[in-house]
Protein backbone atom coordinates (compact mmCIF):
# COMPACT_ATOMS: atom_id res chain seq x y z
CA UNK A 1 0.00 0.00 0.00
CA UNK A 2 1.03 3.75 -1.17
CA UNK A 3 2.31 6.04 1.66
CA UNK A 4 -0.33 8.77 2.63
CA UNK A 5 1.30 11.98 0.60
CA UNK A 6 -0.30 13.93 3.45
CA UNK A 7 1.48 15.19 6.02
CA UNK A 8 0.61 17.09 9.09
CA UNK A 9 3.37 17.84 11.70
CA UNK A 10 3.25 20.33 14.87
CA UNK A 11 6.67 22.34 15.55
CA UNK A 12 6.72 23.42 19.40
CA UNK A 13 9.13 26.22 19.12
CA UNK A 14 10.63 27.91 22.22
CA UNK A 15 11.36 32.00 20.86
CA UNK A 16 10.90 33.95 17.98
CA UNK A 17 14.61 32.74 16.19
CA UNK A 18 13.80 29.32 16.64
CA UNK A 19 10.21 30.33 14.86
CA UNK A 20 11.65 32.05 12.26
CA UNK A 21 14.42 29.74 11.19
CA UNK A 22 12.17 26.46 11.16
CA UNK A 23 9.81 28.18 9.44
CA UNK A 24 11.59 30.07 6.58
CA UNK A 25 13.75 26.59 6.13
CA UNK A 26 10.15 24.76 5.93
CA UNK A 27 9.12 27.46 3.19
CA UNK A 28 12.34 27.67 1.27
CA UNK A 29 12.53 24.12 1.05
CA UNK A 30 9.17 24.24 -1.32
CA UNK A 31 10.57 26.76 -3.16
CA UNK A 32 13.36 24.96 -4.21
CA UNK A 33 11.27 21.90 -4.89
CA UNK A 34 8.89 24.16 -7.24
CA UNK A 35 6.35 23.68 -4.98
CA UNK A 36 3.69 26.28 -4.27
CA UNK A 37 3.50 27.39 -0.48
CA UNK A 38 2.00 29.42 1.76
CA UNK A 39 1.75 31.24 5.56
CA UNK A 40 -1.63 31.40 7.92
CA UNK A 41 0.15 33.32 11.03
CA UNK A 42 -0.96 35.92 13.63
CA UNK A 43 0.83 39.02 12.07
CA UNK A 44 3.81 39.30 14.66
CA UNK A 45 4.76 35.64 13.40
CA UNK A 46 4.03 36.67 9.74
CA UNK A 47 5.96 39.23 10.50
CA UNK A 48 8.97 37.80 11.82
CA UNK A 49 8.15 34.88 8.47
CA UNK A 50 9.19 37.91 6.12
CA UNK A 51 12.17 39.54 7.78
CA UNK A 52 13.22 36.41 7.30
CA UNK A 53 12.58 35.44 4.01
CA UNK A 54 14.21 38.45 2.59
CA UNK A 55 13.22 38.89 -1.17
CA UNK A 56 12.03 35.09 -1.30
CA UNK A 57 8.57 36.78 0.76
CA UNK A 58 7.47 37.66 -2.54
CA UNK A 59 7.23 33.72 -3.55
CA UNK A 60 5.20 33.12 -0.56
CA UNK A 61 1.44 33.45 -0.22
CA UNK A 62 0.57 35.17 3.09
CA UNK A 63 -2.59 35.82 5.16
CA UNK A 64 -2.78 36.96 8.59
CA UNK A 65 -4.74 34.33 10.45
CA UNK A 66 -6.06 36.42 13.06
CA UNK A 67 -8.12 37.69 10.17
CA UNK A 68 -8.72 35.00 7.58
CA UNK A 69 -8.81 32.04 10.03
CA UNK A 70 -10.85 34.00 13.33
CA UNK A 71 -13.50 31.49 12.93
CA UNK A 72 -11.76 28.11 12.76
CA UNK A 73 -14.19 26.75 10.92
CA UNK A 74 -13.51 28.87 8.14
CA UNK A 75 -9.53 27.69 7.86
CA UNK A 76 -10.18 24.63 5.86
CA UNK A 77 -12.21 25.70 3.14
CA UNK A 78 -11.17 29.30 2.94
CA UNK A 79 -7.65 29.15 3.78
CA UNK A 80 -6.40 25.70 3.18
CA UNK A 81 -8.24 24.36 0.98
CA UNK A 82 -8.44 27.30 -1.20
CA UNK A 83 -5.01 26.99 -1.33
CA UNK A 84 -4.48 23.34 -2.23
CA UNK A 85 -7.26 23.28 -4.81
CA UNK A 86 -5.78 26.07 -6.96
CA UNK A 87 -2.67 23.61 -7.17
CA UNK A 88 -4.58 19.72 -7.28
CA UNK A 89 -1.63 18.58 -9.42
CA UNK A 90 1.31 19.54 -6.95
CA UNK A 91 2.10 18.89 -4.40
CA UNK A 92 2.06 22.20 -1.94
CA UNK A 93 3.30 23.26 1.56
CA UNK A 94 1.36 25.23 4.31
CA UNK A 95 2.14 26.95 7.36
CA UNK A 96 -0.80 27.51 9.55
CA UNK A 97 -0.91 28.51 12.94
CA UNK A 98 -4.26 28.22 14.56
CA UNK A 99 -3.71 28.68 18.05
CA UNK A 100 -2.45 31.40 19.86
CA UNK A 101 -1.62 32.66 23.59
CA UNK A 102 -4.30 35.13 22.81
CA UNK A 103 -7.04 32.71 21.55
CA UNK A 104 -10.22 32.50 24.04
CA UNK A 105 -11.45 29.87 25.92
CA UNK A 106 -14.64 29.80 24.08
CA UNK A 107 -12.74 29.99 20.66
CA UNK A 108 -10.23 26.81 21.39
CA UNK A 109 -12.67 24.02 21.43
CA UNK A 110 -13.26 25.12 17.62
CA UNK A 111 -9.35 25.46 17.24
CA UNK A 112 -8.92 22.21 18.54
CA UNK A 113 -11.78 20.68 16.59
CA UNK A 114 -10.29 22.19 13.56
CA UNK A 115 -6.92 20.96 13.84
CA UNK A 116 -8.12 17.00 14.62
CA UNK A 117 -10.53 17.57 11.21
CA UNK A 118 -7.43 18.62 8.70
CA UNK A 119 -5.98 14.86 9.02
CA UNK A 120 -9.68 13.74 7.82
CA UNK A 121 -10.13 16.67 5.03
CA UNK A 122 -6.57 16.17 3.55
CA UNK A 123 -6.32 12.46 3.43
CA UNK A 124 -4.71 11.13 0.17
CA UNK A 125 -3.95 15.14 -0.59
CA UNK A 126 0.02 16.11 -2.23
CA UNK A 127 -0.42 18.39 0.74
CA UNK A 128 2.36 19.02 4.20
CA UNK A 129 0.51 21.32 6.33
CA UNK A 130 2.78 22.55 9.20
CA UNK A 131 1.52 23.95 12.43
CA UNK A 132 3.53 25.79 14.92
CA UNK A 133 2.99 25.99 18.29
CA UNK A 134 4.24 28.31 21.16
CA UNK A 135 5.79 25.81 23.87
CA UNK A 136 6.53 28.43 26.12
CA UNK A 137 3.03 30.50 26.03
CA UNK A 138 0.59 27.71 25.38
CA UNK A 139 -0.38 25.65 28.26
CA UNK A 140 0.12 21.88 28.95
CA UNK A 141 -3.29 21.35 28.23
CA UNK A 142 -3.09 22.33 24.85
CA UNK A 143 0.65 21.23 23.67
CA UNK A 144 -0.86 18.20 25.16
CA UNK A 145 -4.09 17.79 23.00
CA UNK A 146 -1.59 19.42 19.93
CA UNK A 147 0.04 15.51 19.99
CA UNK A 148 -3.62 14.02 19.56
CA UNK A 149 -4.17 15.90 16.79
CA UNK A 150 -0.75 15.53 14.84
CA UNK A 151 0.67 12.48 13.68
CA UNK A 152 4.19 14.00 13.14
CA UNK A 153 5.68 15.79 16.01
CA UNK A 154 8.87 17.92 15.68
CA UNK A 155 10.70 19.86 18.59
CA UNK A 156 8.74 17.23 21.72
CA UNK A 157 8.59 14.09 22.31
CA UNK A 158 5.45 12.46 22.01
CA UNK A 159 3.05 12.31 25.20
CA UNK A 160 0.01 11.06 24.11
CA UNK A 161 -1.19 9.18 21.58
CA UNK A 162 -2.12 10.46 18.22
CA UNK A 163 -6.12 10.33 18.53
CA UNK A 164 -7.97 12.94 16.19
CA UNK A 165 -11.34 11.47 16.63
CA UNK A 166 -11.52 11.90 20.13
CA UNK A 167 -10.34 15.24 20.44
CA UNK A 168 -13.76 16.00 17.89
CA UNK A 169 -15.77 14.14 19.98
CA UNK A 170 -14.45 15.68 23.11
CA UNK A 171 -15.45 18.70 22.36
CA UNK A 172 -18.79 18.33 21.01
CA UNK A 173 -20.27 19.57 24.74
CA UNK A 174 -23.39 20.54 25.09
CA UNK A 175 -23.56 24.45 25.25
CA UNK A 176 -24.46 26.68 28.19
CA UNK A 177 -27.18 29.27 27.36
CA UNK A 178 -27.53 32.47 29.55
CA UNK A 179 -30.79 33.10 31.81
CA UNK A 180 -30.70 36.21 29.68
CA UNK A 181 -31.01 35.27 26.05
CA UNK A 182 -34.03 36.46 24.17
CA UNK A 183 -36.05 33.35 22.42
CA UNK A 184 -38.01 32.57 19.80
CA UNK A 185 -39.83 29.30 18.64
CA UNK A 186 -40.25 28.75 14.90
CA UNK A 187 -41.45 26.37 12.46
CA UNK A 188 -42.54 27.12 8.99
CA UNK A 189 -45.58 29.38 9.72
CA UNK A 190 -43.49 32.05 11.27
CA UNK A 191 -39.56 31.04 10.03
CA UNK A 192 -39.30 34.64 8.74
CA UNK A 193 -39.33 36.68 12.62
CA UNK A 194 -35.99 34.49 13.03
CA UNK A 195 -34.34 37.09 10.35
CA UNK A 196 -36.42 40.14 11.69
CA UNK A 197 -35.97 39.05 15.60
CA UNK A 198 -32.04 38.31 14.91
CA UNK A 199 -31.73 41.75 12.74
CA UNK A 200 -33.51 44.06 15.10
CA UNK A 201 -31.24 42.49 18.24
CA UNK A 202 -27.95 43.08 15.84
CA UNK A 203 -29.40 46.09 14.81
CA UNK A 204 -29.93 47.89 18.54
CA UNK A 205 -26.34 46.64 18.92
CA UNK A 206 -24.95 49.25 15.93
CA UNK A 207 -24.68 46.41 13.53
CA UNK A 208 -25.27 47.34 9.80
CA UNK A 209 -24.75 47.77 6.18
CA UNK A 210 -22.48 44.25 4.90
CA UNK A 211 -22.44 42.88 8.71
CA UNK A 212 -25.64 43.24 9.33
CA UNK A 213 -26.60 41.26 5.83
CA UNK A 214 -24.05 38.43 6.36
CA UNK A 215 -26.20 38.48 10.20
CA UNK A 216 -28.98 38.01 8.13
CA UNK A 217 -27.89 35.58 6.02
CA UNK A 218 -26.62 33.37 8.46
CA UNK A 219 -29.76 33.34 11.03
CA UNK A 220 -31.76 32.43 7.51
CA UNK A 221 -29.43 29.55 6.44
CA UNK A 222 -29.77 28.54 9.89
CA UNK A 223 -33.42 28.35 10.57
CA UNK A 224 -34.19 26.98 6.85
CA UNK A 225 -31.92 23.76 7.84
CA UNK A 226 -33.84 23.57 11.09
CA UNK A 227 -36.83 23.46 8.53
CA UNK A 228 -35.21 20.59 6.15
CA UNK A 229 -33.19 18.91 8.22
CA UNK A 230 -33.90 19.47 11.90
CA UNK A 231 -37.43 18.14 12.72
CA UNK A 232 -39.23 21.21 10.87
CA UNK A 233 -39.12 23.58 13.43
CA UNK A 234 -36.19 24.73 15.75
CA UNK A 235 -35.28 27.76 18.53
CA UNK A 236 -33.29 31.01 18.14
CA UNK A 237 -31.34 31.93 21.12
CA UNK A 238 -30.09 35.49 21.09
CA UNK A 239 -27.35 37.37 23.66
CA UNK A 240 -24.12 39.27 23.68
CA UNK A 241 -21.18 38.11 25.82
CA UNK A 242 -17.42 39.30 25.81
CA UNK A 243 -18.04 41.73 22.91
CA UNK A 244 -19.90 39.32 20.57
CA UNK A 245 -23.69 38.90 19.55
CA UNK A 246 -24.52 35.67 19.98
CA UNK A 247 -27.09 34.20 18.01
CA UNK A 248 -27.74 30.30 18.42
CA UNK A 249 -30.25 27.75 16.82
CA UNK A 250 -31.31 24.33 18.32
CA UNK A 251 -33.37 21.75 16.75
CA UNK A 252 -34.02 17.98 16.75
CA UNK A 253 -31.67 16.81 13.73
CA UNK A 254 -27.88 15.28 13.85
CA UNK A 255 -24.94 16.09 12.43
CA UNK A 256 -23.21 12.90 11.49
CA UNK A 257 -20.76 14.53 9.08
CA UNK A 258 -17.98 16.59 10.86
CA UNK A 259 -16.88 17.85 7.80
CA UNK A 260 -19.86 19.51 6.77
CA UNK A 261 -19.91 22.78 6.76
CA UNK A 262 -15.73 23.04 5.96
CA UNK A 263 -16.25 21.32 2.04
CA UNK A 264 -15.46 23.91 -0.58
CA UNK A 265 -18.87 24.11 -2.97
CA UNK A 266 -18.11 24.20 -6.32
CA UNK A 267 -20.87 26.99 -7.23
CA UNK A 268 -22.14 25.33 -10.68
CA UNK A 269 -22.94 22.29 -8.58
CA UNK A 270 -26.53 21.71 -6.74
CA UNK A 271 -26.04 21.26 -3.04
CA UNK A 272 -26.65 22.69 0.95
CA UNK A 273 -24.50 25.52 1.02
CA UNK A 274 -25.58 26.25 3.96
CA UNK A 275 -23.36 25.68 7.02
CA UNK A 276 -20.50 26.51 4.83
CA UNK A 277 -22.08 30.37 4.42
CA UNK A 278 -22.67 29.99 8.36
CA UNK A 279 -18.64 29.25 8.67
CA UNK A 280 -17.25 31.87 6.31
CA UNK A 281 -19.22 34.82 7.41
CA UNK A 282 -19.41 33.90 11.11
CA UNK A 283 -16.31 35.26 13.86
CA UNK A 284 -16.84 31.87 15.33
CA UNK A 285 -18.75 28.86 15.18
CA UNK A 286 -19.46 26.18 18.17
CA UNK A 287 -21.72 22.93 17.31
CA UNK A 288 -23.34 20.33 20.00
CA UNK A 289 -24.49 17.83 17.75
CA UNK A 290 -26.14 14.06 18.41
CA UNK A 291 -28.99 12.13 18.21
CA UNK A 292 -32.08 14.13 18.15
CA UNK A 293 -30.36 17.34 19.24
CA UNK A 294 -28.45 20.20 17.41
CA UNK A 295 -27.18 23.39 18.51
CA UNK A 296 -25.19 25.75 16.77
CA UNK A 297 -23.97 28.79 17.92
CA UNK A 298 -22.54 31.89 15.78
CA UNK A 299 -20.60 34.77 16.94
CA UNK A 300 -20.49 38.21 15.85
CA UNK A 301 -17.75 40.73 17.10
CA UNK A 302 -19.84 44.05 17.96
CA UNK A 303 -19.39 47.09 16.25
CA UNK A 304 -15.98 48.95 17.60
CA UNK A 305 -18.04 51.45 19.79
CA UNK A 306 -19.94 48.81 22.13
CA UNK A 307 -16.80 46.87 22.61
CA UNK A 308 -16.59 46.63 26.33
CA UNK A 309 -13.41 47.77 27.90
CA UNK A 310 -10.59 45.44 28.05
CA UNK A 311 -11.92 43.60 24.81
CA UNK A 312 -9.71 44.01 21.85
CA UNK A 313 -10.56 43.27 18.15
CA UNK A 314 -8.29 40.71 15.70
CA UNK A 315 -8.03 44.23 13.90
CA UNK A 316 -6.75 45.87 17.03
CA UNK A 317 -8.92 48.24 17.21
CA UNK A 318 -9.94 49.39 21.48
CA UNK A 319 -13.66 49.40 22.15
CA UNK A 320 -15.59 51.00 24.79
CA UNK A 321 -17.96 49.87 27.39
CA UNK A 322 -20.85 48.05 26.65
CA UNK A 323 -24.24 49.81 25.74
CA UNK A 324 -27.24 48.68 26.16
CA UNK A 325 -29.61 48.37 22.34
CA UNK A 326 -31.23 50.81 21.17
CA UNK A 327 -35.06 50.66 21.46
Amino acid sequence: MAANPFVHPAYFYRDDRDYALTMTRFLRDGLEAGEPVAVAVPPGNLKLIRAELGADADAVHMLDMTLAGRNPGRIIPAVLRDFADRHPDRHVRIIGEPIWAGRSASEYPACAQHEALINFAFDGRRVTILCPYDAEALTPEVLAEAERTHPVLQGRDRTHAYAPGEVVSGHNRPLDIPAHAVRLRFDRTNLGEVRVLASEQAAGFGFAAARLDDLRLVVTELGANSIDHGGGSGELRVWTEDGRLVCEIADTGHISDPLAGRRPVDPRKAGSRGLLIVNLLSDLVRIHTREGLTTIRTYFDLPLGLLPAGIERADGGAGRPLEAPRP
